[in-house]
């Protein structure tokens, strides 16, 4: 530890004398530093011990020693030596009366104590503190090594957190968190979730700190990873601020977590080459060579149901939401211990999962977030237009290897609808249990409906009969005269001759199921406007 006036008053060769402040004798002294200003405060830094002799001070005027302690606490100086034998001939008491009252520990100097010798001892405990500081550091990182080596990220955090006397997380690139140490570390770290996240927001490398004398504890948060986006975070917890050993000891393991990381990311990529090969074989047809390939890495996920997931997004902020949405599936799915492939395709990311998985409800948990956002991106007008094309999600049905080209083309079709209705995601089975309708609200359907129908709606706007509302009158009682006939108040023979004025000026035949399926769908078309 460094040095303190205790400890400068215990030691045997400078023989000092307390004769105020004897309860603030523990401070730590950054420096000894002489000076006989009348005002040395712009001089000081702080933590200084000031030794004079009162060359330049009236030391018997009561109100000029309380005014120049006054300016010494207010300046950070922790201790005032005073040297006797020089100027007086032992301590004036209006000094020590001064320093007594504001608490400023007051040493008095013998006269064959040199100030050099207190200086001496200073530097030389502060030199000692340095090199018990590097030599505990080294240590530490020989220990922190040797566990990274051996037990990985889990075994660097219990390494850490008995280097600082506190507790230690790693966090994943989610924010959520993957290892604490001691166990019970845990839960302090959850809490944390929302601090990382803004962590993250920032380039790397970041860091800051939460907490303080009124917490729990002190937490030093670091973003891990040598990219633009910080691949993990690490929390150190302490109850008070870290020292020159412990600071070391912090850095080590930032050092060998970011190794660690970038090391993943290497084996991630490689993976990733590996699901790249698996999926083209399932897309073309072939699952029994997918698996040979797959092996132990995504062999599990072959073996149940799972869903294909298609996201796009244009260029700009959108890209970062598709990697956002990598890393929250990969995330999710490595702390349930389940598979999950992912391939990115440029603007496009592919995702094979099981079904009703962790990866699959993360999915869907941050579409929603998106969703969100868009909509109160919207409510703004001038944000509006920049996220308009930005991300969007298909979700296939549940599948296995010998319909994963279906099911791709299912995430695909859902994808599509998904940017058709401006939604960030949309699943294939919504569209199979959910009505036609809402599809035909379509621009090019609706151009069609209108193209379709015009001559009837302009021979019904010369008042010559209604033809259109008979037509859709006529289709809704599938083709019953009567029933059709009774609905519009009209005899049946004049409905049989309104359908035949509109197959003249269609030049269609009513008996084809086709043209009465595109009128119909013409009809609700024109309706949902």
């Amino acid at each position: 530890m460094p040095p303190t006036l205790a400890s400068l008053v215990n030691h045997s060769a400078l023989k000092l004398t307390v004769r105020a402040g004897e309860d603030h004798l523990d401070v730590p002294v950054r420096w000894a530093h002489v000076s006989e200003l009348a005002d040395p405060v712009p001089y000081m830094e702080g933590g200084e011990l000031l030794l004079i002799t009162a060359l330049k001070l009236d030391a018997e005027d009561r109100e000029a020693m309380r005014r120049y302690v006054r300016r010494l606490v207010g300046a950070g100086v922790v201790g005032l030596g005073f040297a006797v034998g020089v100027n007086y001939d032992e301590t004036p008491e209006p000094l020590v009366d001064a320093c007594a009252q504001e608490g400023l520990p007051l040493l008095e100097v013998p006269r064959r104590t040199p100030f050099l010798a207190i200086s001496k001892a200073v530097s030389a405990a502060i030199a000692a503190d340095q090199y018990r500081a590097v030599t505990a550091g080294f240590a530490a990182q020989r220990e922190l090594t040797r566990q990274a080596l051996g037990a990985g990220p889990e075994g660097v955090l219990g390494a850490l957190a008995a280097q600082v006397d506190g507790w230690a997380a790693l966090y994943d690139a989610s924010g959520a968190v993957v290892a604490a140490a001691p166990e019970w570390a845990g839960r302090r770290a959850a809490r944390l979730t929302a601090e990382v996240e803004r962590l993250r927001e920032r380039p790397a490398p970041a860091s800051s700190v939460v907490g303080g004398p009124d917490h729990e504890d002190r937490v030093e948060l670091h973003s891990l990873g040598t990219g633009r986006r910080p691949r993990a975070a690490l929390a150190v917890g302490t109850a008070a601020a870290l020292g020159t050993a412990e600071r070391y000891a912090v850095h080590s393991a930032i050092a060998l977590l970011t190794l660690t990381t970038e090391r993943s990311r290497s084996l991630h990529a490689a993976e990733q080459r590996v699901g790249t090969a698996v999926l083209r074989m399932l897309l073309a047809g072939e699952p029994d060579h997918a698996r040979a390939v797959a092996g132990d890495l995504y062999g599990a996920l072959l073996d149940a149901p799972f869903r294909m997931i298609v996201a796009e997004s244009a260029s700009g902020p959108a890209g970062e939401h598709l990697d956002e949405l990598a890393e929250t599936v990969e995330s999710a799915a490595a702390r349930a211990g389940e598979a999950v492939l992912v391939v990115p395709e440029g603007e496009r990311l592919v995702v094979l999962a099981a079904d009703e998985g962790a990866a699959v409800a993360a999915c869907t948990a941050y579409a929603a977030a998106r969703e969100t956002a868009r909509e109160t991106e919207r409510a703004r007008p001038e944000q509006a237009r920049a996220d308009e094309d930005g991300l969007v999600v298909g979700l296939s049905a549940p599948t296995g290897p010998t319909a994963a080209s279906a099911a791709y083309k299912q995430a695909e079709q859902a994808l599509s609808v998904a940017r058709r209705r401006g939604r960030v995601f949309v699943e294939h089975e919504q569209l199979a249990a959910g009505s036609v309708l809402p599809l035909l609200a379509d621009d090019a359907v609706k151009a069609f409906a209108d193209g379709l129908l015009r001559a009837l709606h302009e021979h019904d706007a010369t008042g010559r009969g209604d033809l259109v509302a008979s037509l859709r009158a006529w289709l809704s009682r599938h083709g019953q005269w009567d029933a059709a006939a009774a609905d519009l108040g009209v005899h049946r023979h004049t409905l049989r001759y309104r359908m035949r004025r509109v197959e003249e000026i269609l030049g269609r035949s009513l008996d084809d199921p086709d043209v009465r399926m595109e009128l119909w769908l013409a009809l609700k078309a024109t309706v949902t406007e």
